[in-house]
C-alpha cells in the first residue's frame, strides 16, 4: 500500500494535530524521538509525516508533495490554494478581527488606512462594505502600526485579545472565525480516496466518540 503523505505545521499546533492522528490510529514513534529530522515514516500505519512551516502546508498539498495536511483557515482564505477542505479539526481556535486604538473614531468620508499581514482578507472584507481603504502590508508587530500613526486600524488574528489590550488597542469587528482545517490535494483525493476517507472517518470518530 502506498503511504499517505501528511504535511504537519511545525510548532505547538502540529504537535496537537499529530496527537489527534496518533489517537486515531496513525502513530509514528520516530516523530516522538529527540531529533532534528523533518520526515518520518510508519509503513505499518501507512503514513509518512513531514514538518513544514505553517504557511507552507497549503503549498505542499496544492502541488502534490503532500496528499493531505493541516492549515489554518486564515492561510486558506488569504492565499486561496486549489485544495479540498475536508474537516474543521477544532484546534487553534481564534478569530480574524479589525482592531483600533480605543479612542479611534472612523469616518466613512475618508480613506481608511489598514495595516495587516492578510491583504486579501482585508480587501475582500472592506470591498463588501464598499469602503475605500489603503492597505499597508506588514510582516510583524502589526499592533504598533496604529500607535505610531502608520495606520488607523489593523486586521489581524486575535486569540485572547491580551496583546491588543497591552498595546491600548481593542477589537472592533470580527471578520471570520479561524481554526485548523484538514486539506487534501485534489489528485490524491481521487487516487488515494479510500485511505483519505478512512483517516477522515477515524478523526471524526475521535471528535464524536
Amino acid at each position: 500500500m502506498e503511504l499517505l503523505n501528511v504535511a504537519l505545521p511545525k510548532g505547538r499546533l502540529g504537535e496537537k494535530v499529530y496527537g489527534l492522528l496518533k489517537a486515531a490510529g496513525y502513530p509514528c514513534p520516530a516523530i516522538e524521538e529527540e531529533n532534528r529530522k523533518l520526515i518520518f515514516e510508519n509503513p505499518e500505519a501507512g503514513v509518512r509525516y513531514f514538518w513544514v512551516k505553517p504557511s507552507d502546508v497549503a503549498i505542499y498539498v496544492e502541488r502534490g508533495a503532500a496528499d493531505i495536511g493541516v492549515a489554518g483557515k486564515d492561510i486558506l482564505l488569504e492565499y486561496g490554494p486549489d485544495v479540498y477542505e475536508l474537516a474543521d479539526l477544532g484546534l487553534g481556535k481564534c478569530r480574524m478581527c479589525v482592531a483600533a486604538k480605543k479612542d479611534f473614531r472612523d469616518s466613512a468620508d475618508r480613506l481608511l488606512r489598514v495595516a495587516t499581514k492578510f491583504p486579501h482578507i482585508a480587501a475582500r472584507y472592506y470591498s463588501a462594505q464598499s469602503r475605500e481603504i489603503d492597505i499597508i502590508k506588514l510582516n510583524g508587530s502589526i499592533e504598533i502600526a496604529p500607535i505610531l500613526g502608520l495606520s488607523d486600524v489593523i486586521v489581524d488574528i486575535v486569540e485572547t485579545g491580551k496583546t491588543l489590550l497591552e498595546n491600548d488597542l481593542e477589537p472592533r469587528e470580527t471578520i471570520v472565525p479561524i481554526s485548523a482545517r484538514l486539506i487534501a490535494n485534489k489528485v490524491s483525493y481521487k487516487f488515494k480516496h479510500e485511505q483519505i476517507a478512512a483517516l477522515c472517518e477515524r478523526l471524526e470518530a475521535r471528535k464524536n466518540p
